[in-house]
């Protein structure tokens, strides 16, 4: 069996640009969400959401769920279409 892509589809990359529009209204660095990530029990690094929020890195639907919620949003918000909130 061929090996899947790791390629990030559609979906994935309109949850990285939702991740950064919502962390950035809310006034945090990468650094001070990625320690709210950590502190709900899933640790991040924000070298981790930096890589998420440019569509380098998966974020799956632990990641997704932890983002959400120090976020302070349900997690199929996070899969919306980006718009300023």
């Amino acid at each position: 069996m061929p090996a899947r892509s790791l390629e990030i589809g559609p979906a994935g990359i309109r949850t990285a640009r939702t991740i950064e529009i919502l962390r950035t209204e809310r006034g945090l660095s990468q650094r001070q969400l990625a320690h709210r990530i950590t502190a709900l029990g899933h640790p991040m690094s924000n070298t981790m959401l930096s890589r998420i929020e440019r569509a380098q890195r998966r974020c799956d639907v632990d990641d997704l769920v932890a983002i959400a919620e120090a976020l302070y949003v349900p997690p199929p918000v996070l899969l919306e279409v980006p718009t300023l909130f």
